[in-house]
C-alpha cells in the first residue's frame, strides 16, 4: 500500500527553513517569528501598516523576501519607505506638528 503524501511533507515548517525568499508564510508562522499575536497582523493589513499579505483563498500569506524588506525599512530609517518613530514625532503628531 502506497503511503499517503501530505502537503506539509514539502517545505519544512520552522522559522530556520525562511531562508529562501520565495518561501510563503502564514499569520501563524510570521506571527510567532515576529512575537506578535495574530489579531495585530490583522489589525496592521487592515490599516495598511504590516508587511504585503496576499490571498490564496480564504487563506493569508506572506511572501519571505517582503517580510525581510519590511522589516529592514524599519530598522534603516534612511530608506525611501521607512518608519521611524521616536517619542518627540509622537509629541509633534500629538501636538499637530510635522
Amino acid at each position: 500500500m502506497a503511503r499517503k503524501w501530505h502537503p506539509l511533507e514539502r517545505v519544512p515548517r520552522t522559522i530556520g527553513a525562511m531562508e529562501h525568499e520565495d518561501r510563503l508564510v502564514d499569520v501563524h508562522e510570521l506571527a510567532a517569528y515576529l512575537e506578535v499575536p495574530v489579531k495585530t497582523l490583522y489589525a496592521w493589513r487592515y490599516r495598511r501598516e504590516g508587511p504585503p499579505a496576499f490571498r490564496v483563498g480564504r487563506h493569508l500569506r506572506y511572501r519571505w523576501s517582503d517580510v525581510q524588506r519590511w522589516i529592514r525599512l524599519r530598522i534603516e530609517p534612511s530608506l525611501p519607505g521607512s518608519v521611524s518613530v521616536t517619542r518627540r514625532s509622537v509629541d509633534e503628531e500629538k501636538r499637530g506638528h510635522h
